[in-house]
């Protein structure tokens, strides 16, 4: 019959969709990033990190070691919990209209008329996202009179989802678990009080995600001519699909620190990432003709290649007294790079593109440090994080809005080589319209449109972090 190649062909059609997913997802920043690279960066809201030297600030800038005195190290452990609720608004499943006899090969069967339904399912999901756990840290020693190497291990892009398998959204987002190691070795080079410094990062990225694929046609039993044998076989029931996948690339970082007595000023440049995973794709739990077909199977080696974007740091620090420093810094997100997902190597799914349409965006930070005492210092501050998804392009799986980060922190020196921080910060994240629309089994008869309509609300999230920080 027929309906067996439509069947094959369809179902790795429709894994392109999760091949897709293989990058997005909610993180504690906008969209899918991760900027809690340190835990006095959590405590003034990012506010600093770009002109401030040392070890601590390399993730946002190469050249904040250069002119260090000796070795320094640095440890920090973050514990992310974010609260939200994706609510059911109104989303539809749109199951084609098909000529029976055309699919299925048997003449004198009739057409079945396409259908608009409602996605069922459960209607509210709650804390999707998973608490989250990272680590960083790294060191650096200077290595001539004008030169110092340092090393940063940090996680960008990292998180954990869970919907339920009859959760509303369950077509778009099942389980998902992304991880981003970058490795950034750096070089930098000082001179009074200007210092430049570059290095590559190195990035291991692994991910495995999942997600329901409908039934692509409606209930036919109520169709006398079809009879009960032939409604079981074209009535497949929902099916899954799940992917694992990884991968290594490498991009560059690069920047400038000048200070004085007054003044800290910093510009750093992060590159784009193009990142090119090779996954491990299983189609399964379809019933029917699209079983007998050959539509439950295994892919090895799917291909996805996206880019992750630049960004652009600009910041400085004032010493006000001898206590006090304002800090300040604007980051530009080039996320316009991560426009598109190129998919191939999917078996008998031609190569193609999906569109992702993200749209480059701003953070906007400031904050203090206060010392106290030689000691104790403290510092807070307040961030504005803007959301890179435009409207239409919102899925259950990054119901992402722009965000007020609320901060606060300190650290104390225990002696002359060991310095304690500690940090805690509340993010405040826009409810927003979850809008995109969804497509399974596409380029087949059994082509099916799913249209995400819900609403991202009650989204939050609170950071902790406690970090270490040894010199000699």
């Amino acid at each position: 019959m027929k309906v067996n190649r439509i069947a094959r062909k369809g179902a790795l059609l429709a894994s392109a969709t999760l091949v897709a997913t293989m990058v997005v997802a909610q993180a504690h920043a906008a969209a899918f990033y991760i900027q809690e690279q340190s835990t006095k960066a959590v405590g003034r809201a990012f506010s600093g990190e770009v002109s401030e030297m040392g070890a601590q600030q390399m993730w946002w800038n190469p050249a904040s070691i250069g002119g260090i005195s000796g070795f320094q190290s640095y440890q920090g452990f973050t514990a992310i919990i974010p609260r939200a609720d994706a609510s059911n608004l109104g989303s539809t499943i749109t199951r084609p209209g098909v000529n029976l006899s055309g699919v299925t090969g048997i003449p004198g069967l009739p057409s079945i008329p396409g259908t608009t339904s409602a996605v069922g399912g459960a209607q509210n999901q709650h804390d999707m996202v998973n608490k989250g756990y990272l680590p960083n840290g790294g060191f650096a020693f200077p290595i001539g009179d004008h030169l110092d190497f340092g090393f940063t291990a940090t996680s960008p892009y990292s998180f954990t989802s869970n919907y339920a398998s009859d959760s509303w959204a369950r077509y778009a987002a099942d389980k998902t678990r992304l991880r981003t190691f970058d490795f950034q070795p750096v070089l930098a080079y000082h001179t009074g009080g200007l210092s430049i410094g570059a290095g590559p990062n190195i990035e291991y990225v692994r991910a495995t995600f999942a997600n329901y694929l409908p039934d692509p046609l409606p209930n036919l039993a109520g169709i006398p001519v079809v009879g009960p044998t032939l409604s079981g076989l074209l009535n497949t029931g929902d099916g899954h699909q799940y992917l694992k996948g990884d991968g290594w690339d490498v991009g560059w970082s690069a920047g400038f620190q000048y200070h004085n007595d007054q003044v800290d000023l910093g510009v750093a440049y992060k590159s784009a990432i193009k990142h090119k995973l090779k996954g491990h794709l299983i189609v399964d739990g379809l019933g029917g003709l699209l079983a007998l077909g050959g539509a439950n199977q295994e892919v090895e080696g799917a291909h996805a290649q996206f880019t992750t974007p630049w960004q652009v740091n600009f910041g400085g620090r004032y010493h006000v007294t001898r206590q006090l420093t304002l800090n300040g810094q604007i980051t530009r997100f080039g996320w316009s790079k991560f426009d598109a997902i190129e998919l191939s190597n999917l078996g008998a799914t031609a190569d193609q593109a999906l569109g992702q349409n993200y749209h480059n965006t701003f953070s906007y930070a400031a904050g203090f440090d206060y010392a106290v005492t030689p000691k104790w210092t403290v510092r807070g501050g307040v961030q504005r994080d803007l959301s890179p998804i435009s409207k239409g392009n919102r899925d259950p799986r990054v119901p992402d809005g722009s965000r007020w980060n609320f901060a606060a922190g300190s650290s104390y020196a225990i002696n002359s080589h060991f310095t304690m921080d500690a940090a805690a910060s509340y993010d405040k994240i826009k409810s927003v319209h979850i809008d995109k629309t969804e497509a399974a089994y596409v380029g087949t008869p059994f082509e099916t449109i799913i249209q995400n309509d819900g609403y991202l609300h009650n989204a939050s999230a609170l950071v902790f972090s406690l970090g270490g920080s040894v010199a000699f």
